[in-house]
């Protein structure tokens, strides 16, 4: 499992405040940190890792929790 820098919880929100939830909280780590994100399956899984990817930053894991939520590992500004 990778090591995070920051660690955030968004399975008590629903889209489309999940990504911003999650987008604030990258905001406050410097580049190359990781940012780790707890969110439930459906939407957030769907759509937060692809909207980190289309702001120019590296999804780099992606564990199932088995609980109906997944942990989520984001490298700030790892694709720039």
């Amino acid at each position: 499992m990778s090591k995070s820098d920051l660690f955030v919880d968004i399975t008590d929100v629903v889209c489309p405040v999940t990504f911003v939830k999650a987008k604030m909280s990258i905001e406050e780590l410097e580049d190359g940190q990781i940012l780790e994100i707890r969110m439930n399956e459906g939407e957030p899984i769907l759509n937060v890792p692809r909207s980190f990817k289309e702001e120019g930053h590296k999804v780099i894991e992606v564990n199932n929790n088995g609980e109906g939520t997944y942990t989520v590992f984001v490298e700030k500004g790892g694709l720039l």
